[in-house]
């Protein structure tokens, strides 16, 4: 991990730590249990808070192509970082809540979120699930990690939006330690279903 982002993860967790997760990017560990389910399958894979691109590199790992990876952050800062590392990737700096706004229309396989949840307010987690699980395809799931001891979504808000989250992984060699969840739809369409028995 460069030392130079190290230090842009402390200078910016400083000046504003309720919108970042961590004073220091996420190790190589996280980054694998974080996209261990995605592949070039998936589709496009919207990520959320994707600080200096740790979970971007490892996705283009899995086989996401470039082009299909839209990286919302909203540091000016980041944002620049990203788009000089991943050129070919959509990247837009705005704020979780208004993204819809500029993404309306557009459908993702997946979603990877290195977001501080439980910085944020309820209301404001529920209408984040609500919007990527109305532009998520029916297979689509959202992967959220947390240093904390459970899931960072409560369970009033999985049931409100008839979700599900389940523990995929976690790891003691990230600083600090974390754990990774997928949250999914609790009803899978039965099409899915058909296709796992098959």
């Amino acid at each position: 991990m460069p030392r130079f982002d190290r230090r842009r993860f402390l200078l910016a967790w400083l000046r504003a730590p309720l919108r970042i997760a961590s004073i220091t990017p996420s190790g190589p560990r996280l980054a694998g249990l974080m996209t261990k389910e995605i592949s070039a399958l998936t589709g496009p894979v919207l990520e959320l808070g994707p600080g200096t691109g740790v979970f971007t590199a490892a996705l283009l790992e899995r086989g996401i192509a470039e082009r299909d990876l839209t990286l919302i952050k909203y540091e000016r800062d980041f944002a620049t970082l990203l788009q000089g590392r991943f050129p070919d990737a959509r990247v837009l700096r705005a704020d979780v809540r208004q993204m819809w706004k500029t993404l309306s229309g557009s459908f993702f396989g997946g979603v990877v979120s290195g977001l501080p949840l439980l910085a944020m307010r309820p209301e404001d987690v529920r209408a984040l699930l609500d919007g990527c699980f109305s532009n998520l395809r029916p297979h689509g799931a959202f992967y959220q990690f947390t240093y904390g001891p459970k899931c960072p979504v409560p369970v009033e808000i999985l049931d409100s939006l008839g979700l599900v989250a389940t523990r995929i992984g976690w790891t003691l060699r990230n600083i600090p330690p974390a754990a990774v969840y997928r949250i999914s739809r609790r009803y899978q369409p039965m099409i899915l279903i058909e296709q796992r028995r098959a």
